[in-house]
């Protein structure tokens, strides 16, 4: 199902075969004495890894290692959102297994279908360089799918109840905030992150909670809806053939997903490295601008969506990620990682406070709507 690029597992992240064998035995087809796995290195959160069983493919997944937040990284949660998701949204992968047994990995873990395509990042793969027309087909591909997740009837899916819609927007900040305060307590001494009246981060907190807005509609929340997250048919941008990691998903004010999408199409460096957003080359490489991507999306769905009703959703997309790389890299510095690929993350929260502010003032010097 997931990312091509599969490596060897990394120090201290390896799989135990021989237990993880044992608790496959039976549960699903191939050759489990053959059973070998590889890491996808891709990815701040799970543990992704493709498991070969003879001619069968699996990809597991798993919590990172390490003290986790209550609640964060619910294998057993998204295992039976994907039973439901997927028979009325053929893009999310189909779940296989779950293993809520913690002797055989240490954590519950699950495994679903492989799905083979191609993983648009900072660039377009060598598949689509020859095609003109890829980065207008994969920017409106991404749109398309993302309107197509919001348009799933809840009730007939029985998806409504995986969350609390209401006041759903309330307490998506309040919780963030909560969570911001934490990471950064955790690093008051450390000076990694400049002292608030210079960062603006409680300015920024105090703005999104005098400016919430009422849930626009409820619907199905991805929360972590990017094109990294999709594959593609290599013989066509246009074909999505999966959307992966649904571990943050929710029924919420779909708007949310819209705001850090954007955030992320429109992001110039991305969090835990400096490489150039593809959906930030804009039109004059052929990719739907901000304004484009709105109007598609407004077009598609039927909702009143403007560039300037959508900022407070792209200043919470904002402060959402910078939440989570602080957390991250909180992690990092405490020892509980020794990733090499957290230590710039600390930077990276910095610059996303930086820009939902000024963004913030953007919006404030421009006046009423």
């Amino acid at each position: 199902m997931t990312r091509p690029d599969s490596a060897p597992m990394r120090p201290g992240e390896e799989l135990p075969l021989d237990r993880l064998r044992e608790a496959l035995r039976g549960r699903l087809p191939g050759d489990l004495e053959a059973l070998s796995a590889e890491q996808f290195p891709g990815g701040f959160s799970n543990l992704t890894y493709l498991l070969r069983a003879g001619e069968q493919e699996y990809v597991l997944r798993r919590a990172p290692l390490g003290p986790v937040a209550k609640g964060a990284h619910d294998m057993a949660r998204e295992y039976h959102l994907l039973e439901r998701i997927h028979p009325v949204l053929p893009v999310a992968p189909r779940p296989e297994v779950l293993i809520e047994d913690p002797e055989v990995l240490g954590t519950p873990f699950y495994l679903m279908e492989r799905r083979r395509g191609e993983v648009v990042r900072s660039s377009l793969p060598a598949a689509f360089a020859a095609n003109a027309d890829a980065p207008r087909q994969l920017s409106e591909a991404l749109v398309d799918t993302l309107s197509d997740l919001h348009a799933v009837d809840i009730d007939a899916a029985g998806l409504r109840a995986i969350g609390r819609p209401e006041g759903f927007n309330t307490r998506q900040v309040q919780g963030w905030a909560g969570r911001w305060r934490r990471a950064r307590e955790l690093l008051q001494d450390s000076g990694d992150l400049p002292p608030p009246h210079d960062l603006h981060d409680e300015d920024v907190i105090a703005w999104l909670e005098a400016h919430t807005p009422a849930e626009s509609a409820h619907t199905l929340v991805h929360n972590d809806f990017k094109l990294d997250n999709l594959m593609f048919d290599p013989a066509d941008p246009s074909r999505v053939v999966a959307l992966l990691d649904w571990e943050m998903t929710t029924v919420g004010d779909p708007l949310v997903d819209l705001g850090l999408t954007l955030t992320y199409w429109t992001m110039p460096e991305q969090p835990g490295g400096a490489s150039n957003r593809i959906g930030a080359a804009g039109a004059d490489q052929g990719y739907l601008s901000r304004e484009a991507f709105i109007a598609r999306y407004a077009q598609r769905t039927g909702r009143t969506v403007t560039p300037q009703s959508v900022t407070w959703y792209e200043v919470l997309g904002h402060f959402k990620l910078a939440v989570i790389v602080l957390q991250i890299f909180a992690r990092y510095r405490a020892g509980q990682t020794n990733d090499p690929r957290f230590a710039p993350l600390a930077g990276q929260a910095e610059w996303l406070i930086r820009e939902a502010w000024s963004r913030i003032q953007a919006l404030e010097g421009a006046g009423p709507s």
